[in-house]
């Protein structure tokens, strides 16, 4: 059985609503046990709404960002308990990179904090600059199959899966380090984890803070690769935090 804390579904569209009850499936049959089900979404009709009838599941109607701001506070968590979890959605924007941005602008008001165009190619048969400055990138140049939990055997192409999405973006970020300080990756992998259903800890945002602190504190400051990524898709970012600005003499 796996264990988990809180975990929470980012949409209660039809993507939320098939991992709800593929969760609710999995804890019926012991397979897995967890603190809270949160279903995140700002609609309070949504699909999933009706599907929420254990007490351990609960709709969170909020905006995403407003709701990771508050369940992701540094100052009020235990790091120590539970593991807690968030399954995506195939469809939700950039929500971590777009987190690691406002905690940088609290962490370094003075200097200049943005999300950058993430401009070098990573060179994956799918590889796209969206107008957003997200790079999105797949080794899948097929149709995928709905709900794939990329088995090591992969089964679009009937042949093992040579690729590893993680792998990639670090070699890349490693060549970035090469131009300029660059921390990371920090990589917000999903994988599966029971019943068709695929998520990452959220132990992992506190992680990638605290490795781009070295680099962002120092006067040049520096770049933060972030991914959110599968074994064969991902979406990549850029966050910067630029140069501390010298004094002006009195």
């Amino acid at each position: 059985m796996i264990t988990l804390g809180d975990v929470a579904i980012m949409g209660g569209g039809c993507y939320g609503t098939f991992y709800l009850r593929q969760l609710e499936a999995a804890r019926a049959k012991h397979a897995v046990q967890y603190r809270h089900l949160l279903i995140v979404d700002r609609d309070p009709g949504c699909a999933a709404a009706a599907h929420l009838h254990a007490q351990t599941c609960t709709q969170v109607a909020s905006d995403w960002g407003e709701f990771l701001d508050q369940w992701l506070d540094p100052t009020a968590r235990d790091r120590a308990g539970l593991a807690d979890t968030i399954v995506p959605t195939p469809l939700m924007p950039h929500l971590l990179a777009q987190w690691l941005e406002r905690r940088a602008r609290w962490r370094w008001p003075e200097r200049d904090v943005s999300l950058v165009p993430v401009e070098p190619a990573l060179g994956t048969p799918y590889d796209r600059l969206h107008a957003d400055g997200v790079r999105y990138v797949s080794f899948a140049d097929w149709l995928c199959p709905t709900h794939c939990v990329e088995p090591l055997l992969c089964p679009a192409i009937k042949a093992p899966r040579t690729w590893e999405m993680g792998d990639a973006v670090a070699a890349w970020t490693a060549e970035r380090a090469r131009e300029r300080p660059t921390a990371g990756p920090a990589l917000f992998t999903c994988r599966h984890a029971v019943y068709g259903v695929g998520m990452y800890p959220v132990r992992s945002a506190f992680d990638a803070f605290d490795a781009f602190m070295p680099v962002a504190d120092t006067d040049i400051g520096g770049d933060l690769v972030i991914g959110s990524v599968s074994a064969c898709h991902g979406a990549i970012a850029l966050l910067r935090v630029g140069p501390a600005h010298a004094a002006v003499p009195a």
